[in-house]
């Protein structure tokens, strides 16, 4: 085992070697936990459970050999003694997987799941926050709760994937400043202490479990005894470089009462009404050594009980009372994807009622002697700023932005994932396929940077992009394609993009210029003859067949076109930066790309791409890679298939947003008004009508998988860039168009956009043929406003009227 000393100096010269951005770390700090990684016997690294070659017994052996402190939450505890007045203290720290700090028993903050999750082995965030206020003179104490996160996801529950970095741990420096001018730094060494938490188990994937029994009252505040607990050891240094964490914290944003209680055989099953990312609180009472299980989620199976056959079973949380009274309790290191809760072990449950006459009622059931007077569901997810507001007169369209809005929010996380529950992985296609719905209703600014990095981590040497960053988990034999998609990874171009298209900050391009040109790069080495063959293509298009792979279009039409449109934004954005050499070479290889798409995939005598479905037409319609002869005829040809098809869509969760905006670019909101206003399947009115609160995986929601998905939420964008007509220039909204367009029975539209100078406003309603329009700019803008009827006029900042006649 190596010396404290020599592990800190091994970890000073790493930092050397890998340089910090904001901050000089003392070469005394060290990571410090319970257990070192070679006393664990963690299978560091990451293993897809599901691949063939990973078996069950194989599994469980391995879990069985593990030590079991290497699973376990810790507390650690620094004393110090301050004897002058404090000007400034600032406390960096890094608790992986995640970390719940006191400073003299009062909570820092109300943030969860800090840090930000990463790649461990190339970036390590940690957090900066200041202290001074929780400080005083004499005796002050640090105290760090540490659980495993995605840093130590080996539970022997559910699990999506095994993958470990090693047992938690803990990185910290208080650097403090005395009014007097003198300095004192304060970091994580072995003088701190620890011991195990009352957390027993918890895992990401699999819930936690908590003995109150075990709780030490005033572990986290001065004139604690301690002298029962273990001195800190010294831990080796994580391989990543540290970050500070410049994106916003995941907090509680929503809670929820119940909406509805029953009772089945010896269980009780609450339903919240809202389908959230979250856990569940409890307030209870009972005798000591009682335990109550609370097992959650998203569906009731057929005796209507909790069912996660769809989400991920079992992942349940469990409270073991100290019986001393009334005790609050809520999850601190796992959360789920659920709307119900089914609790087991409780004699009665109070519950609080949303109707007023029905304030209180009680269900019981006489099997033990545990009460709880209080449930709540609460819903979390990132605290990024929320910018946009959409409404319209069709509650069907204004329902839809809802739950649309909630799916999002549900995954909205330290990544984007896709679900959270089954996967909580970053998949990232719908980071720019949902674009819309991202950049219109919540302030990007920090959250693609962040999501950049996860790619620039997950970036392989030879240029190529996986589908999930960070990439927790390399799938088995034969799912390739689930690694490597062009549809996934193109979003290491669009969002780049995408950033300076809405904010007017280059950054991301200048930045991560590198990694897309590697991108574009390597997927030119995967091409023949510039056509590009493999990937997921229009993933869970939509038709009788069973969702999933492509079905309606082939692979390669989507792959090409995606590569296309990669070389050609790399070399706008290189234009843009006054890249010369690479504006030149990327747009040539764009143009061959085009070319040798239209001569394989194009029949010019039919009009059509390749087989005509909806996607392949809309994607060469939207990307600009059908010759303007032919596009009108394209168009034709597109629409013809939405009526033949019932105006119903066929595309999937790529093609969705290609078929949207082709329609509403070209001129043909009403068909896609009409593609939309209905309760049928393919489309978001029959999720409402079956009672979903979030956007499903599938149009159908009996169908399966998961209820909380928002990949499909494509739409949002056009509510605000047609409907309301907000369209961003290429360099942000200094100067920008508002061009908004009716559609169906649509009689009014009110729109709101926060841009980077301020809040944009939009208000049209339409009576009979008169159209009537109300724009507010802010301060520093000015926009070209065009109505309906092909009126223009440049206005700047300020309130404006207009007005004109329109067909209805």
């Amino acid at each position: 085992m190596k010396k404290p000393f020599f592990a800190c100096f091994l970890l000073m010269i790493f930092f050397n070697i890998q340089g910090q951005n904001n901050y000089s770390f003392s070469e005394n700090t060290c990571w410090i936990g319970a257990i070192t990684l070679e006393d664990s016997n963690l299978p560091v690294g990451r293993r897809d459970f599901h691949s063939p070659s990973l078996k069950k017994p194989e599994i469980s052996a391995i879990y069985d050999s593990i030590n079991p402190l290497a699973l376990k939450s810790i507390y650690l505890r620094k004393s110090l003694i301050i004897n002058k007045q404090i000007n400034n203290a600032t406390l960096r720290i890094c608790g992986l997987g995640h970390y719940v700090l006191w400073v003299n028993g009062k909570k820092v903050s109300n943030d969860l799941f800090n840090p930000s999750w990463s790649d461990y082995d190339k970036t390590l965030y940690y957090n900066t926050l200041q202290i001074d206020t929780l400080l005083s003179t004499g005796e002050n104490v640090l105290g760090v709760m540490l659980g495993n996160g995605f840093y130590n996801a080996v539970g022997n529950r559910y699990r999506k994937l095994w993958m470990t970095f090693g047992a938690p741990t803990l990185f910290a420096e208080l650097a403090i400043t005395f009014t007097d001018g003198s300095e004192q730094r304060i970091v994580s060494d072995k003088t701190w202490k620890f011991a195990e938490s009352p957390i027993t188990f918890n895992d990401i994937y699999g819930g936690e479990d908590y003995d109150a029994q075990m709780e030490q009252s005033g572990w986290n505040c001065p004139k604690f005894n301690d002298l029962q607990w273990s001195t800190a050891v010294v831990q080796t240094a994580p391989k990543g470089k540290l970050r500070e964490q410049k994106l916003t914290p995941v907090r509680c944003m929503q809670t929820f009462e119940v909406k509805s209680a029953q009772k089945i055989d010896s269980t009780y099953i609450l339903d919240m009404g809202q389908n959230v990312s979250g856990y569940p609180s409890v307030k209870l009472s009972g005798k000591r050594g009682q335990t109550i299980k609370l097992i959650v989620g998203e569906q009731l199976d057929s005796q209507g009980k909790v069912s996660q056959k769809q989400s991920g079973s079992p992942h349940y949380y469990t409270y073991t009372l100290r019986g001393d009274g009334v005790e609050e309790w809520h999850p601190d290191f796992s959360y789920y994807g659920f709307r119900y809760i089914q609790i087991e072990g409780a004699e009665e449950i109070i519950l609080k009622s949303e109707t007023p006459e029905n304030q209180k009622f009680t269900v019981a059931h006489k099997y033990d002697n545990v009460v709880i007077s209080d449930i709540k569901s609460h819903f979390i997810y990132n605290s990024v700023e929320e910018i946009g507001n959409f409404e319209c007169s069709n509650q069907l369209l204004n329902k839809t932005h809802e739950l649309i809005k909630n799916a999002v929010r549900s995954n909205m996380q330290s990544v984007f994932t896709d679900c959270p529950h089954r996967e909580k992985l970053g998949w990232l296609e719908q980071t720019h396929l949902n674009c819309g719905a991202l950049l219109y209703n919540w302030d990007m600014r920090q959250f693609f940077p962040k999501i950049m990095q996860d790619i620039a981590d997950a970036q392989l040497d030879n240029g190529f992009v996986p589908n999930i960053a960070p990439e927790y988990v390399v799938f088995g034999e034969g799912l390739d394609d689930f690694r490597d998609s062009p549809e996934w990874g193109i979003a290491a171009i669009m969002l780049p993009y995408l950033h300076y298209q809405f904010y007017g900050d280059k950054s991301l391009i200048i930045n991560y210029f590198d990694v897309m040109q590697r991108y574009v790069d390597y997927l030119t080495s995967r091409s023949v003859n510039h056509i590009v063959s493999h990937g997921l293509g229009d993933w869970y298009d939509y038709g009788e067949h069973r969702a999933g792979f492509s079905k309606n279009s082939p692979i390669e039409v989507s792959a090409t076109a995606h590569y296309f449109y990669a070389a050609h934004l790399l070399s706008v954005m290189a234009k843009i930066i006054d890249r010369k050499v690479e504006t030149k070479r990327y747009d040539n290889l764009a143009i061959d790309i085009k070319k040798a798409f239209n001569t394989k995939f194009f029949n010019p005598t039919t009009k059509q791409y390749s087989n005509g479905s909806q996607f392949c037409n809309s994607v060469a319609i939207f990307m600009e890679i059908v010759e303007p002869k032919y596009k009108a005829a394209v168009l034709e040809n597109l629409k013809d298939d939405i009526k033949k098809h019932g105006n119903r869509l066929t595309t999937g969760d790529v093609g969705n947003r290609y078929l949207f905006q082709t329609l509403a670019l070209n001129g043909c909101n009403d068909l896609l008004y009409t593609m939309l206003n209905h309760e049928e399947t393919p489309g978001y009115g029959f999720q409402l009508k079956f009672g979903a609160t979030t956007l499903t995986e599938q149009w159908d929601p009996r169908n399966g998988n998961s209820w909380n998905h928002f990949m499909l939420g494509q739409i949002d964008e056009w509510f605000f860039r047609e409907l309301a007509g907000i369209e961003p220039s290429k360099n942000g909204f200094e100067k920008f168009v508002i061009a908004p367009k009716t559609a169906g029975d649509l009689t009014f539209v009110n729109a709101s956009y926060k841009t980077v100078y301020g809040e944009i406003s939009v208000q049209w309603k339409r009576t009979n043929d008169n159209f009537e329009l109300t724009v507010n700019l802010p301060q520093r803008t000015s926009a070209t406003i065009i109505l309906p009827n092909g009126k223009t006029q440049r206005v700047g900042a300020g309130k404006h009227n207009f007005s004109c006649k329109t067909t209805k």
